[in-house]
């Protein structure tokens, strides 16, 4: 392809630029070939003209497509060069704030000097088992690359972790770390994971400071191995460190610190503890004070220190060895402050009492009086003597730092010894991940020895880089059958053999510290001599002799030689070495016990894993000391080097190169000058030189059709895709070079992808104008037609508009005449009849009046009658009876006198004897006299009395009508006085009025004239009013309108104030749901952890027998019975019991599971105290409104309670009785005994008897009970309908006293509020007295039957033989008492519960007695039938016509034989204790789902189940209730536990134990899960015992399979989600594939085995089907929709954020439509209104925000309207990942994404950028009765239970 059809007009090339390296422009002119120059002009429009280099006529570089720029993968990019490098990882940094991006191999990570939410768990979660290519780039990608590659190829890996220091490389370790320890875990309970990364603070305190360049600046490489077995999981961990930084711990250059771990202790001084190290300020000391910066902004050091301490004692380091570390370290800073002072010009001396010296003696353990001596003196040994020479102050001051650095060294070396002590396991190591994090290349200044060692490990580093990516380049070509041609790469060989070969810069420099004068200025004239003239990689400075330069790959250093001999020898002096040893601090003497073993003093290459320790075998000849210096520390760096280069060559290298961004830490700033130095230095250029010398864009023919397919023809498209890519490149690209064909891929030369994007993009250009033309005609001539139209309709209208305007005016015209002749009619009439009714007004009123005076003056002479008439009444009546009054008082008084005389006279006679006498002689003639005077005596008395009467009645009348006359004529005497005075009186008033008229008259005028004053001003003041009162009317609307919408606004606010509240309540009540399925969930965890730690144990006590033991296969399905509530108890004590077994393995994995029970059985026994705090306060709310309602109901209790009293009587009365029978049974054992005489028959004879009287007495009682008790309710209800009637009168009165007609109506509304509720309470009381009658007359229905089957029982009994009565009676009573005890637990659940197991134990004890009784009769029994043969046999004839005692016994009549009617089965299910594990192995563990599924009843086993239950529960047989409870639950979980994974297996018993837990709840007889039972389910209720407790276990199992189910279901929908939802093209075309890197996605077109939508659907048709074919409940399966519904949404979401490729326009529809794809699918399932939509709500908004305008700020506040469901995080994120796939998408300007987060800044959400694809809503088991009647099931003969009897 020439120059000149790329180099174009508007094509973009880059230019250099001074400041910004690389300028974008755009060419204004085509180039021709043969130009000097380019016409450019650049993005501020700024035209230029480049000139070319005449030499070279090189052109710029061409700039990359607009859909190119941001790519995940920088060999994506069709131009690959550094301008394009740059642009694009400057836009993914700047624009999109990526700080990841692949270039190849390498992950190039920018740091943002920023905390970023992408290192979460959740992010892990959604890295873990992803492809690299899959998500966007992320160390947690190259991390799971990593772990993927360790167990797929059985290889060991490494990540290299470089970069300058600031930019990152600790942080990207220990990212990295913590994803391998979230991901594999341990395989112990020892938490190795928790230890590996704990070492992080330890060794930052021991080895990381304060730099220029960053704040905490890893001064050490290390190298950590992160060990794994064999199923991958963490075991320990392995530490190796390189050239730590001693210099560091004596001087500190200006605005840098010491190691941490300095500032922390000093921090901490003030602490109790750090007393004794006599620590001041960090300013106090001067190893902590030279660099004149002791703080970090936002770190607090003595916070550090408790971090530090705490990963110590993690590690096992305990507090007393972390006192002894920091006595060593305060040691060294006194030994710092100790001042050394000049004695002369070669000797020095310290004072005596140097405090700081004192210090470090003291905290080191040696004496003063040594150190002092040997800090200033050193001694000098030679063949034949030893002499101690002075040292000046310079040469001590030194040998002090030297010791300083030395004692440092030692510590730093005994720290990462233990640390790699505490993460070694014994456990075999399978195979393990190196991680590298080491200093990148460095140049400075001054550059001295370490940044020599550094750089040097650096290009052993890149050599091996560039062998690596060339090896990768080569396989891949080879792998696609490429011709393979040789590609040019920098070899940095030369390099290294400059610095490490014989003869080298490092033997030159060990040879020269060999010398004893040997100086740096001699080993450098060694240098140049050597290397200057046959190196051309090594320089000479011009303007020093004490430098040189080394050409290193990635920039000329020039180094200093001052210091590099003293460094490489690092000499310590060896008598302050032994002072040391000598010391009395173990710690101290432990850290230089090994002196004599190690290869170096400072110890830094030796590490402390055991793989880099190199030991050096001692000369005999020589002493200790020589065998310390023997090694230098150059070769020992050496050395180390080579074998760490072994060990990464031996693994499978992973590359992450980190990049600082600025020098100055700002968030986010991109300086390119100090980014494109980073990158030529860590090796991405050569990267992108090496990949774009062949071909570096590489296409699969089916990515390159789906992409490229615009520009073929039809006929060019052929079945075979390979051979229709091959021919249309072929048409496309001349040069065949351009290109290859692999076998599954086609290999392109650098430019061709751009090329063939152009060409697209014309294709598509073109027909986007063609497309726009026809719609531009289209539309044009649409609206030409709507123009025409529309005029053509305005005519139509306005003609039409004036002819009806016309006819209009004709019809006024008309109408007005007619309306004028009837108004003037009218208006006359009105007149007329006006003045008519006003005659006529005016004669009614006259007439009126007249006739008014004339009724009035009849009126007042009639009443005047009637009042004289009743006062002359009145006073004659006063007057008779006055008089009467004192005639009769008179009377009275004579006779009382008279009858006082003669009751004198008579007690006189009747004292004298003669007078009784003669009153007995002539007593009858006397009487019959007297009788004759009495009778004419009454005969004249009567006709006094009518004359008396007449006489009276004649006086009375005559008396009243003369009263009434003189009345008349005094009342017509007084009128004529009266008239006479009237007329006189009437003249005078009659001159008065006239005068009075004429004034009147006057003042008449006066009044009209200021009448019409007053009317006007009247009149006027109206006007005025009614204004004011228009606007008062108006404000009044207003105000109404104001406060009708504050009430609705407070109605609202009320409303939604209610509906957070409610919704805040059942979030609560669903965080405590979760909270609880969690714990449970936990829980179970702990459960098969504990089983699996048994059966190890198990399998490890059996190790050593040998043999094999075959155990049955059901003995291991009930091997634990136990309950639920003793589960914790066992476990604990099996813990115990296995203490032995398992400290061999884990000691701490008891105490930890031990301790995670206490904890999770703790955080339990809360939650469910709060439940029941909440539940008190709730049933406390209640009770306020049930007071009354107990009050009514305590009559009832009370005699509830005294039934219960009289039941526990009547129960110890049969105890008696029956001790009483038993004992005259025992006593009388003859023959005799139980015959109708016998005294047993007596004794029951009379129990009977006594029964029957005693129930006769019960019934009295009860009735006289309920007849109290209705009385006194109706006496409450007396009284409260007297306290409601006398409320109306209260009303009434107050009625009457209001006046306001709203009054009235309020209290109108009030009566009939309390009549409505007096009318109900009317009518509760009528209901309340029917249902007592109702209830009195069952009750009396049921004492009479109860009457009449006592008599019939006791009839039969009668007639039983003797053996039969007593057991019939026994049996009878039992069952009269059961029978009680129900109807009491009916009536009192809660407080029969006690008297029925006392009852149920004593109803034992009685069965036990009638056992013993039976066993007792049969021995009697064959007794007497041993007796009767022998009497037979004997020839005894004479009994042969006579029945002896024991033929009677012999007889066939028992009660076991007797005959009864066949009963109905009742729905019970028996089966022998023997036969329960053959029950829960056939029934569950061996039960097949599907053939129970297809061919039988849904929940067949829970019903079978629960009716053994209930037969268990009828025959009164706990135990077996319990055991086969527990058997149940305990097989449920084996089979689970077994089968967990099989979908089908699980929702079966789901299924199951729903249907069982709802059968206890339907038949458990509780009232509020009877409502929807039948009579005869009702009569199948459990009748003995309450399971509510093993209701709540069978909860907790449902909820335990349900999680089970949803995790069963995450693992098969998990890997299509992904694929179906975002990779598949549903839509085909939409959405073009864009260019991948060498990190390949998954590719979007539906390959075979490639999941898509119709796969989803398929699979959750299978769930569904699966699920209703188990009879699964519908409730439970909208929840279980649900949660698959959420987990779709959430992994989709959460991938969709971490994937920039799928966030584009074409993906947001192609979304979209998957999304209504299962919304249709809901429909069709009618599963609408299950919740399962919702859940996907907050994909559908981001597919939304895909596909919507994003410019203006309109647009921003409709998506901030519209995006309710996304946090602001995921909103910024889906804008930053949004990128074109074509060139006419635009993408999101960093400006909108500014404004969206200052709209979003005030929402209260959280800052979590991932959904929490794990999350399992709460479930819940909503009861569904069943109405299948037990008794109609059938058990299919393919169950195997034949052992099972139908009752």
């Amino acid at each position: 392809m020439a120059a000149s059809e790329l180099y174009t007009k508007c094509a973009r090339v880059w230019i250099p630029d001074a400041e910004e390296v690389w300028k974008s422009a755009e060419l204004t002119k085509d180039y021709k070939g043969g130009d000097a120059s380019l016409q450019l002009m650049l993005e501020d429009g700024k035209s230029i003209e480049h000139k070319l280099d005449p030499k070279t006529k090189n052109l710029p570089y061409l700039r990359n497509p607009d859909i190119l720029v941001g790519e995940n993968d920088l060999t994506a990019l069709s131009y690959l060069h550094e301008p394009a490098v740059l642009h694009n990882l400057k836009v993914r940094f700047m624009d999109s704030k990526l700080i990841y991006t692949y270039c190849g191999i390498v992950l190039v990570a920018i740091n943002p000097y920023e905390t970023l939410p992408i290192y979460g768990t959740d992010i892990i979660s959604a890295y873990s088992g992803q492809n690299m290519g899959d998500m966007d780039p992320h160390i947690f990608a190259v991390a799971e690359e990593a772990y993927k590659q360790m167990a797929r190829d059985e290889r060991n890996q490494s990540i290299i972790v470089s970069g300058e220091s600031g930019a990152g490389k600790t942080v990207s370790a220990k990212y990295a770390m913590r994803y391998f320890a979230t991901v594999s875990g341990s395989a112990s309970e020892a938490n190795v994971e928790e230890k590996v990364l704990a070492s992080n603070p330890i060794m930052e305190a021991i080895g990381n400071a304060k730099t220029t360049r960053n704040d905490n600046s890893s001064r050490f490489g290390k190298y950590i191995e992160i060990g794994f077995d064999a199923r991958y999981r963490i075991i320990g961990a392995n530490m190796r460190t390189y050239l730590l930084e001693k210099s560091r711990v004596v001087f500190q250059a200006d605005e840098e610190r010491n190691y941490h771990i300095f500032y922390q202790l000093c921090a901490s001084a003030h602490l109790p503890e750090y007393k004794t190290l006599k620590l001041g300020g960090a300013n106090d000391f001067l190893y902590t004070r030279q660099g004149r910066s002791p703080v970090i902004d936002g770190v607090d050091d003595s916070k550090e220190l408790c971090n530090t301490r705490s990963a110590f004692t993690l590690l096992g380091i305990n507090e007393s060895y972390q006192m002894g570390l920091f006595q060593v370290l305060a040691a060294i800073l006194h030994l710092g402050n100790v001042e050394i002072k000049e004695r002369d010009s070669d000797s020095s001396i310290i004072p005596p009492n140097n405090h700081h010296l004192t210090a470090f003696c003291e905290l080191v353990g040696v004496t003063y009086q040594d150190m002092s001596q040997w800090l200033c003196h050193r001694k000098l040994k030679t063949a034949t003597e030893t002499y101690v020479k002075t040292l000046s102050r310079l040469q001590a001051t030194n040998a002090r730092d030297a010791l300083s650095k030395h004692i440092y060294a030692k510590l730093f070396n005994w720290i990462v010894e233990h640390v790699n002590k505490a993460l070694i396991t014994n456990v075999k190591q399978h195979s393990f991940i190196g991680v590298l994090d080491i200093y990148g290349f460095e140049t400075f200044e001054i550059n001295s020895f370490e940044q020599f060692c550094i750089n040097y490990a650096n290009e052993k580093l890149q050599q091996q880089f560039n062998m690596h990516v060339f090896k990768l380049e080569q396989e891949e070509y080879m792998r696609e059958q490429i011709p393979w041609t040789l590609i040019d790469f920098y070899d940095n060989q030369p390099c290294i053999n400059l610095i490490e070969a014989k003869m080298g810069i490092l033997d030159l420099l060990d040879e020269e510290c060999k010398m004893p004068k040997g100086s740096d200025d001699s080993w450098a004239q060694k240098l140049y001599n050597t290397h200057l003239k046959t190196c051309t990689l090594f320089e000479k400075p011009r303007m020093s002799n004490r430098a040189f330069i080394i050409q290193h790959f990635a920039d000329k250093v020039e180094y200093q030689c001052d210091g590099f001999l003293e460094k490489n020898k690092d000499t310590v002096n060896e008598e302050q070495i032994n002072v040391l040893k000598a010391s009395k601090f173990d710690l101290l003497v432990e850290l230089f016990r090994d002196e004599e073993k190690a290869t170096s003093p400072t110890g830094q290459v030796q590490g402390t894993g055991g793989r880099t320790r190199l030991s050096v075998k001692p000369d005999k000849g020589r002493d200790s000391s020589s065998k310390e210096h023997k090694k230098t520390v150059g070769c020992q760096f050496r050395n180390s080097l080579q074998m760490l280069m072994e060990t990464l060559n031996a693994t499978t290298p992973h590359y992450v190169r980190c990049i600082k961004p600025n020098d100055f830490k700002q968030a986010f700033s991109f300086d390119p000058k100090r980014a494109v130095q980073q990158l030529r230095a860590c090796g991405v250029l050569e990267t992108i030189r090496i990949s774009a010398a062949g071909f570096p864009s590489r296409w699969t023919y089916q990515e390159f059709f789906s992409r490229y397919r615009v520009l073929m023809k039809q006929k060019d498209v052929l079945p075979d895709k390979k051979l229709t890519c091959k021919n249309v490149l072929e048409k496309l690209v001349q040069d065949q070079d351009k290109y290859q064909f692999g076998k599954t891929k086609i290999f392109f030369r650098a430019g061709q992808v751009a090329y063939l994007e152009k060409l697209r993009a014309d294709k598509l250009r073109a027909a986007c104008i063609r497309i726009q033309k026809t719609i531009r005609c289209w539309l044009a001539r649409k609206k030409y037609l709507r123009k025409r139209s529309a005029a053509i309709t305005i005519q139509r209208f306005t003609r039409g508009y004036q002819a009806r305007c016309l006819a209009k005016f004709m019809r006024r015209t008309q109408a007005a005449t007619v309306i004028q002749k009837y108004q003037r009619m009218y208006v006359e009439k009105k007149r007329y009849r006006q003045k008519q009714a006003a005659a006529l007004a005016m004669q009614t009123i006259l007439r009126a009046y007249m006739a008014r005076q004339k009724y009035q003056g009849l009126l007042r002479q009639k009443k005047a009658v009637i009042i004289q008439k009743r006062v002359r009444g009145w006073l004659a009546r006063c007057w008779y009876k006055r008089c009467l009054r004192s005639i009769v008082y008179l009377q009275c008084c004579i006779r009382r006198m008279r009858a006082r005389r003669e009751l004198k006279k008579l007690k006189i006679e009747a004292r004298s004897v003669e007078h009784f006498k003669k009153l007995n002689k002539g007593m009858e003639n006397k009487i019959m006299q007297l009788q004759r005077k009495i009778d004419e005596q009454s005969k004249e008395n009567r006709l006094v009395n009518d004359k008396l009467v007449g006489l009276e009645s004649s006086y009375t009348v005559e008396s009243e009508r003369m009263r009434g006359e003189l009345t008349r004529l005094r009342g017509v005497e007084e009128d004529n006085k009266n008239k006479a005075n009237q007329v006189s009186s009437l003249l005078e008033e009659l001159e008065k009025l006239r005068k009075e008229l004429s004034s009147t008259q006057q003042e008449k005028k006066t009044i009209e004239d200021w009448a019409q004053t007053y009317k006007n001003e009247m009149e006027k003041m109206v006007s005025d009013l009614r204004d004011q009162n228009g606007l008062l009317k108006t404000e009044k609307d207003d105000l109404n309108r104001l406060i009708q919408e504050q009430s609705q606004q407070m109605t609202e606010k009320m409303t939604r104030a209610i509906a957070q509240e409610t919704q805040q309540l059942e979030t609560d009540l669903n965080e405590e749901r979760s909270r609880y399925q969690n714990l449970l969930t936990e829980h179970l965890r702990l459960e098969e952890k504990y089983d699996d730690l048994k059966e190890e144990m198990a399998l490890s006590s059996h190790v050593s027998k040998p043999g094999h033991r075959r155990t049955d296969s059901t003995h291991s399905s009930n091997e634990s019975e136990y309950t639920y509530n003793s589960e914790y108890a066992e476990l604990e004590e099996g813990s115990r019991a296995a203490e032995d077994v398992t400290r061999g393995i884990d000691t701490s994995l008891t105490l930890k599971l031990q301790k995670r029970l206490t904890e999770l059985e703790q955080e339990k026994q809360s939650l469910r105290n709060e439940l029941e705090n909440k539940e008190e306060q709730f049933q406390r709310a209640r009770a306020r409104d049930d007071a009354e309602f107990k009050k009514a109901r305590g009559a009832e209790l009370e005699y509830e309670s005294l039934k219960r009293q009289e039941l526990e009587s009547e129960n110890k009365k049969l105890k008696h009785d029956l001790a009483e029978m038993r004992k005259s049974l025992l006593g009388d054992a003859a023959t005799g005994a139980g015959a109708p005489g016998s005294p047993a028959y007596k004794v029951l004879l009379e129990q009977l008897n006594a029964s029957c009287e005693e129930l006769e007495v019960r019934k009295e009682e009860v009735l006289i009970l309920r007849s109290q008790l209705v009385s006194q309710k109706e006496a409450m209800h007396h009284k409260d309908e007297k306290e409601t009637m006398t409320e109306p009168s209260v009303y009434a009165d107050d009625v009457s006293k209001l006046k306001d007609a709203d009054e009235l109506k309020q209290a109108y509304v009030g009566l009939k509020d309390t009549n409505r509720l007096l009318e109900h309470q009317l009518q509760t009381q009528r209901r309340t007295y029917d249902n007592e009658v109702e209830s009195l007359r069952g009750e009396l229905q049921t004492v009479k039957e109860e009457n009449n089957r006592q008599q019939q029982l006791l009839a039969q009994n009668l007639q039983l033989p003797p053996e039969a009565r007593i057991e019939a009676s026994l049996q009878h009573e039992i069952t009269r008492l059961t029978n009680e005890n129900l109807e009491l637990m009916a009536d009192d659940p809660t407080a029969s519960r006690e008297a029925r197991v006392i009852i149920l134990r004593r109803m034992v004890d009685l069965m036990e007695q009638l056992e013993k009784q039976d066993r007792t009769i049969r021995k009697l029994k064959k007794q007497l039938k041993v007796y009767s043969k022998r009497i037979g046999e004997m020839g005894a004839g004479q009994a042969e016509g006579q029945t002896s005692p024991g033929q009677m016994v012999d007889e066939p009549i028992h009660p076991v034989n007797i005959p009864r009617r066949e009963k109905d089965f009742q729905g019970m299910l028996e089966y022998k204790k023997e036969d329960e594990l053959k029950l829960v192995k056939n029934l569950i563990l061996e039960l097949k789902p599907r053939g129970v599924a297809v061919n039988l009843i849904p929940g067949l086993p829970a019903y079978i189940l629960f009716m053994c239950l209930r037969h268990a529960d009828y025959v009164n047989d706990d135990q077996k209730v319990r055991t086969l409870l527990t058997s149940t639950i305990n097989s449920i979980k084996k089979i689970l536990k077994k089968r967990g994974d099989d979908f089908e297996m699980v929702s079966f018993w789901l299924a199951n134990t729903c249907r069982f837990l709802h059968c206890l709840k339907q038949y458990s007889g509780d009232e509020a899960f009877m409502k929807h039972n039948t009579s005869r389910q009702n009569e199948h209720c459990l009748s003995n015992f309450d399971l509510a407790e093993y209701r709540q276990v069978i909860s907790d199992l449902a909820i335990q399979i349900y999680q089970q189910l949803i995790k069963c279901m995450e693992n098969i929908l998990w890997p299509m989600i992904v694929s179906g939802m975002l990779e598949h093209e549903t839509i085909q075309g939409v959405s073009g594939v864009k260019p991948t890197g060498l990190r390949k996605r998954t590719s979007s077109i539906a390959d075979e085995g490639t999941y898509t939508l119709d796969s989803i659907i398929r699979q959750l048709n299978a769930f569904h089907s699966t699920m209703c074919q188990h009879g699964t409940d519908p409730e439970l399966i909208k929840q279980v929709v649900k949660q698959q519904f959420y987990i779709v949404g959430a992994v989709t979401l959460n991938n969709l954020l971490l994937r920039k490729d799928m966030c584009s326009w074409s993906k947001g529809m192609q979304i979209r439509y998957n999304v209504s794809q299962l919304e249709e699918w809901l429909r069709d399932k009618g599963l609408m209104n299950c919740g399962a939509k919702e859940t996907l709500e907050p994909l559908i908004q981001a597919a939304q925000l895909l596909q919507v305008k994003k410019k203006t700020d309109e647009d921003a506040e409709a998506i901030c309207s519209m995006c309710l469901a996304l946090t602001t995080a995921q909103i910024v994120k889906v804008l930053n990942l949004y990128t074109p796939v074509n060139e006419f998408e635009e993408r999101v300007s960093v400006a909108f994404i500014r404004t969206i987060q200052t709209r979003l800044r005030d929402r209260c959400e959280s800052p979590q950028l991932l959904m929490d694809a794990k999350m399992i809503y709460p479930v819940t088991f909503p009861f569904n009765p069943s109405s299948l009647a037990l008794e109609t099931i059938q058990i299919p003969g393919s169950l195997n239970l034949g052992f099972l009897t139908r009752v």
